[in-house]
């Protein structure tokens, strides 16, 4: 699936953070609320960084056990041909599916710079990665599960297929969006317009805020204020 959004229109979509994406998600009244994002699985590895968006890039790993061809770590060409045959920008999506997850990590350092010259921007795993330091000094970002200090036998099982993490299925080349909150996806149906009403979302916070900075605030005028909103939503 692919939404054939310019870089322009992907550009201005992730000037946003995820809540305010997200409220404006809700507004448009296109999924369930409780639906759409990763739910408690990863944690962002660099919180100070801005938003990323791309493309989902998928596959499933595992750690604890040696592979049965021998090819661990980065030793993949086909798994590499998968990932530059998305369209970009990317964001590598890959489920630990180990009984034990996080054994060991398969990605680092060496995996990032890969998929940076690849064109991707950031990894979200439920798994473990590594060299965080050398993967931050990259400007390149890291949702994961947990940290590992080996590879141990990381491998790429499979790739292309649909995959889950955090409740939040996930097929290659679905829109995902994310920061130091977590990851949605942005629904491709309303990616053009999503921008927009991000914008409303934003303008009817800041008057809110400025109405709970006034002296004369009350609970009243609060009441006023939502009865408000509700008519004109």
């Amino acid at each position: 699936m692919n939404s054939n959004l310019s870089l322009a229109e992907i550009e201005k979509l992730r000037r946003y953070d995820t809540c305010t994406l997200s409220n404006a998600i809700e507004r448009l009244n296109i999924r369930p609320r409780n639906e759409g994002f990763i739910n408690g699985a990863v944690t962002c590895r660099f919180p100070h960084m801005p938003p990323v968006i791309g493309y989902a890039v998928t596959a499933r790993m595992r750690s604890s056990m040696m592979p049965i061809d021998g090819r661990c770590y980065h030793e993949h060409a086909d798994w590499w041909r998968y990932v530059a045959s998305i369209a970009g920008p990317r964001m590598l999506v890959i489920q630990d599916a180990d009984h034990s997850v996080g054994v060991g990590a398969l990605f680092g350092e060496v995996h990032a710079r890969i998929s940076r010259a690849l064109g991707s921007v950031a990894c979200v795993t439920n798994g473990a990665v590594r060299d965080v330091p050398g993967i931050e000094a990259l400007g390149f970002q890291l949702l994961s599960g947990s940290l590992s200090v080996s590879h141990a036998y990381a491998h790429v099982m499979e790739f292309g297929e649909p995959v889950e993490i955090g409740g939040l299925r996930i097929s290659s080349g679905d829109l995902l969006h994310g920061d130091l909150h977590g990851v949605h996806t942005i629904p491709i149906e309303a990616a053009r317009e999503l921008a927009g009403v991000a914008e409303q979302v934003l303008r009817d916070d800041r008057e809110l805020f400025e109405l709970t900075e006034r002296q004369d605030f009350s609970v009243d005028m609060l009441s006023a204020r939502l009865e408000r909103d509700r008519s004109e939503g």
